[in-house]
């Protein structure tokens, strides 16, 4: 029975497995091999070596990531707390319009976000300013915070709705104000989805390499 049950284990998971070695494996191998071959496919250390040039833009990258992650979280935070509190008749709405953004491509919300804010865009043509605001370290964290805060408070929205409703009751009933009964009930109990978010937030932000790139050049 245990090797009848082991067999049909296998069977199960060999689609699994195939679709693992075809788009984790394989791809990662070949990175590899691109990593120390030359156009010709000779071995070498070249393309390693020279990544050298670009510390600086990969600090720039972690840099302008941490900040965009740290204040996504400090507005999302908050949001989600509110949506959760809120009327669940309510909530569906709230989350279908935090998400609505996002059924836009993310190209065309790039490009939609520097029309906005262009030397001639619409923020300096409504306020008759003349500010350069494109291309500066500013204009790319709050393209990220507008892009990614989305993936911030799903998660938090989703372990704070959770928490069983009577805590801030037994908070209140054991002397807590609303801010005790926030800092030490809610937040500690909503921990896993602040970390959730912050590594849905900062992974994609981070990896805007080129935009940062474009900045420091």
């Amino acid at each position: 029975m245990k090797k009848k049950k082991s067999f049909m284990s296998s069977i199960a998971a060999a689609p699994h497995i195939f679709w693992a070695i075809l788009f984790i494996v394989l791809p990662l191998i070949m990175i590899i091999g691109y990593a120390f071959t030359d156009p010709e496919g000779v071995f070498t250390f070249d393309n390693v070596t020279e990544l050298k040039d670009y510390v600086s833009i990969f600090g720039l990258s972690i840099e302008l990531s941490v900040i965009a992650t740290f204040i996504c979280l400090i507005i999302g935070y908050p949001l989600a707390y509110i949506i959760a509190r809120s009327n669940p008749k309510h909530q569906k709405i709230y989350i279908m319009l935090l998400m609505l953004p996002m059924w836009t491509n993310l190209l065309i919300r790039t490009y939609s976000i520097m029309a906005l804010l262009d030397d001639g865009g619409f923020i300096n043509t409504l306020f008759n300013t003349n500010f350069h605001i494109v291309g500066t370290k500013g204009a790319v964290i709050f393209g990220m915070v507008y892009d990614f805060l989305p993936y911030m408070v799903l998660p938090i929205y989703t372990c704070v709705s959770k928490i069983d409703k009577h805590m801030w009751e037994v908070a209140s009933d054991l002397g807590c104000n609303t801010f005790q009964t926030l800092t030490k009930v809610i937040l500690p109990l909503s921990l896993s989805g602040i970390i959730s978010g912050v590594t849905m937030v900062f992974v994609p932000s981070i990896s805007t390499f080129y935009i940062s790139y474009k900045i420091y050049s």
